[in-house]
């Protein structure tokens, strides 16, 4: 068993691959439409791993759906968790895009997280491992 699609639930598709694709530096991988109301099997890779693991960034078309995302926003619980090589120097580029952080790097024992908005309903973990 291995991991190959992982879901992130967004409340805007095209807002969520601009955010995860120029400020996150993910590459697109699939785009394909799906259902009657515009949305998509859309997945997005890290450019060093093309055939790793995709995240759906999947549309919050199930009304319980929007409910759960809401609630693991306001109880401050990441909906993900992206590994990074240098925490604090991600912290600094992506605050120089805007993005909003609800946690700066903060170190954990052995781990540095840092939790900000993906502009889509979520918030996001970055962990750079000691």
């Amino acid at each position: 068993m291995r991991i190959s699609v992982m879901s992130v639930m967004v409340n805007d598709q095209a807002r969520a691959l601009k955010f995860y694709t120029e400020v996150l530096g993910f590459v697109l991988k699939v785009d394909v439409p799906v259902g009657a109301g515009g949305e998509r099997w859309l997945t997005v890779v890290a450019p060093d791993a093309l055939e790793g693991t995709q995240i759906l960034l999947e549309p919050l078309g199930f009304p319980p759906a929007r409910v759960y995302q809401k609630a693991l926003f306001d109880a401050g619980i990441p909906a993900a968790s992206f590994g990074v090589d240098d925490c604090q120097a991600e912290h600094d580029r992506m605050v120089k895009l805007g993005v909003t952080f609800k946690t700066p790097p903060t170190a954990m024992g052995p781990v540095t997280v840092a939790v900000f908005e993906d502009t889509c309903g979520n918030l996001i973990q970055m962990a750079q491992m000691m």
